[in-house]
């Protein structure tokens, strides 16, 4: 049975498909914003705070790093003690965060289209991007440190 429109009458609301999509799923849009949003903060913060540990670390065992430096340790040496320090913390948080996150991933699932909980790239992507913050929030100040020269750092106090 055919359907009869009336010429006369006016089409109201007239909108394409990319509208009606982006209308339907604009809240969801938002939301998703929102959490990058504070998902970039989070990640700002954990350097931040890495850093500031690290130079906190620094500082405080200036005399100690100018006393190996007279003893003959090199700035490579210097160097990768402080990045030791600073990194196996981080790697310690690593690995309980993504136990963790492994453990609620299913809590999200429902929450995701298309990608599994437990999707190994993401993982990958994020244990990748957290050491490479940690990396250089410890590198800044491990370069401080093995630029310590021995008779300033024992001058110091």
């Amino acid at each position: 049975m055919p359907r009869c429109f009336d010429a006369d009458v006016p089409v109201a609301k007239l909108r394409t498909m990319t509208e009606v999509v982006d209308r339907s799923v604009a809240r969801r849009r938002f939301q998703m914003s929102m959490a990058l949003a504070f998902a970039g903060f989070a990640l700002l913060l954990a350097g931040l705070g890495v850093y500031g540990v690290v130079s906190y670390w620094v500082e405080r065992r200036r005399v100690e790093l100018g006393i190996r430096s007279a003893l003959g340790a090199r700035r490579g040496q210097l160097f990768g003690l402080v990045l030791r320090q600073g990194l196996i913390p981080v790697a310690a948080g690593l690995v309980v965060g993504m136990a963790a996150a492994l453990t609620g991933s299913r809590l999200v699932e429902s929450l995701l289209f298309g990608v599994k909980a437990t999707e190994p790239l993401i993982y990958i992507t994020v244990i990748a991007g957290m050491l490479a913050l940690a990396l250089l929030s410890c590198a800044l100040p491990a370069r401080r440190a093995a630029a310590i020269e021995p008779w300033r750092a024992l001058r110091y106090e």
